[in-house]
């Protein structure tokens, strides 16, 4: 029976060896010689390890795990499309992408060993693989701006078409037709329009295992939460039949608590970490500070009013405003605060920028951090953090109760000054108001500003009703 390992999103996984060699023991368990492991992005970055190492600790986990392909996530693209051609070179892994292009307009990658498809041999059975990359990633990664993205499902058709004519001529055929896809919800898009027997996907951080419109599609969750086994069954082989007594693809989703981890990638791991120098402590924490998933994306939350108010502090802007998108999620803070740790919350090296708004545009902002407009998230998701304002929102009516910034109703006709993420001036995809048309100044790396602030003030940050959601429903999860 052909069977994919599949991994995606582990992002600062690496940040916690231990957890990083666990996960790698879980895919060797899974492995096997009638298995493939294959990745769908944001593999390489975010994180401590990864910013300090420029995402080549996934080397080491490629490795560990024989990956035998990965895709690009838009964190790929975080320390530029230069370091990212040198790892891509350097990878065991290949790299599969139908719709990124270069500076030039030219499919990115090629001599360093990009594809737009492959196939591979498992089990006896020839599978082929196409991957495609989030067309908003140039607007979602400053870094990336220079690049251009295609449309995914026209992209992955014609590479897919290409590898069928390729196979074809060669007087070959392909058993199994597989997507690597950092796309999130538009993996729907992908079912719905190829011909595929499943999409492998990334960057929504919930876990999904369904079908549309025939097709397997499935992705593992941030962090390495969990791995995707998928069954493509076969002759004989077991598995899953459809109404037409066919085989169809099935897939399983493995935590890897309990796994025996992988020893040397740990000591590698720990060995670049110790390199780096990052454990000065910046404060002490009695209270555990949560930043799981459900907790930045639920509303107000203490990590969430920590990093608003010393952007805010930072700028003495009249408002903090943090994405949370931006905020990645991991152990909770207690007891030693080191700076590693604040890198980690948010390891991205942008500042943090002043913005100017006028006070109708400052409502319009603190309404985006619902995103009831914005094709960014999952239903109820919510956006943002902020200092120095309260919002009550209206869930059913889509619409803001209340905005006071120092206690006061929003003038729409005065200027406010808001401390934000430069990724929020540059982007469209969240926040789409506030503009580089609107930048004043700037302050230091944000992660810099978080360590200054915790010197200086502490990290003890309180719930204080700033943000107010009513009529909420549940809510689910996906990441810049």
């Amino acid at each position: 029976m052909v069977r994919l390992v599949h991994y995606s999103d582990i992002e600062n996984v690496f940040d916690a060896p231990e957890r990083a060699a666990r996960l790698a023991g879980r895919i060797r368990e899974l492995s096997g010689p009638d298995a493939g492991v294959v990745a769908t992005g944001d593999t390489t970055a975010p994180g401590v390890l990864s910013l300090v190492a420029t995402g080549r600790q996934v080397l080491d986990f490629y490795a560990a795990t024989d990956t035998l392909l990965d895709t690009f996530g838009n964190h790929e693209f975080d320390y530029g499309p230069g370091p990212l051609r040198g790892l891509v070179d350097d990878a065991t892994a290949t790299f599969v992408s139908a719709n990124v292009r270069d500076e030039s307009g030219e499919p990115f990658g090629r001599a360093e060993g990009v594809v737009p498809w492959t196939t591979r041999r498992i089990d006896g059975a020839t599978v082929g693989f196409v991957g495609v990359t989030d067309p908003a990633t140039d607007s979602l990664n400053p870094m990336a701006a220079d690049l251009s993205f295609d449309d995914p499902v026209d992209a992955a058709r014609d590479a897919l078409a290409e590898m069928r004519a390729a196979l074809a001529e060669s007087g070959d055929g392909v058993d199994h037709v597989v997507v690597l896809s950092h796309l999130g919800a538009s993996d729907d898009d992908l079912a719905r329009e190829l011909d595929v027997d499943a999409v492998l996907g990334g960057h929504v951080h919930s876990p999904r295992n369904e079908r549309v419109a025939d097709t397997l599609l499935v992705r593992p969750g941030v962090n390495g939460e969990a791995v995707v086994e998928v069954e493509f069954g076969g002759t004989g082989g077991g598995g899953k039949e459809d109404a037409e007594g066919e085989s169809v693809p099935t897939a399983t989703l493995h935590e890897p608590d309990g796994a025996e981890p992988v020893a040397p990638l740990r000591a590698a791991l720990e060995e670049r970490m110790a390199a780096a120098d990052l454990d000065e402590v910046v404060d002490r924490v009695d209270e555990p500070i949560e930043r799981a998933g459900e907790i930045v994306h639920g509303g107000e939350c203490r990590v969430g009013n920590f990093v608003a108010d010393a952007f805010r502090w930072a700028l003495d802007a009249d408002v903090g405003l943090s994405n949370a998108g931006g905020l990645r999620q991991g152990d909770p803070w207690h007891g030693d605060v080191t700076k590693a740790d604040l890198i980690s919350l948010i390891p991205f090296e942008e500042p943090v920028a002043l913005a100017s708004v006028s006070g109708a545009e400052l409502h319009d902002a603190l309404r985006e951090m619902a995103a009831p407009d914005v094709d960014f998230g999952e239903d109820d998701w919510w956006h943002g953090h902020v200092s120095n304002a309260r919002v009550v929102w209206d869930a059913d009516a889509e619409l803001i109760l209340e905005a006071t910034v120092g206690g006061e109703p929003i003038d729409p006709e005065a200027r406010y000054t808001v401390a934000v993420s430069e990724y929020l001036l540059h982007s469209d995809h969240e926040f789409p108001t506030l503009a580089q048309r609107h930048r004043v100044d700037e302050a230091d790396i944000q992660y810099e500003v978080l360590a200054d602030y915790a010197r200086e003030r502490g990290i003890d940050p309180r719930l204080e009703g700033r943000v107010e959601i009513r009529n909420r429903t549940d809510i689910g999860v996906e990441s810049r």
